[in-house]
């Protein structure tokens, strides 16, 4: 749970960081901001999703 918390507040971080390159016209730094944005927020988002099943019961 806590490492789901953690890839969701950088994947919210990049949104800021793609935000921001596209502001400034950086290219590099857009795709690198929008490929963590992607991976980061599916791992959250897939672990939250699936974490009631893991649960004991």
């Amino acid at each position: 749970m806590g490492t789901a918390i953690i890839f969701l507040l950088v994947a919210l971080l990049a949104v800021f960081a793609v935000i921001s390159a596209l502001k400034n016209k950086n290219i590099l730094g857009f795709l690198f901001g929008f490929g963590t944005l992607v991976v980061f927020g599916f791992f959250a988002i897939a672990t939250l999703i699936h974490l009631p099943d893991s649960l004991p019961k």
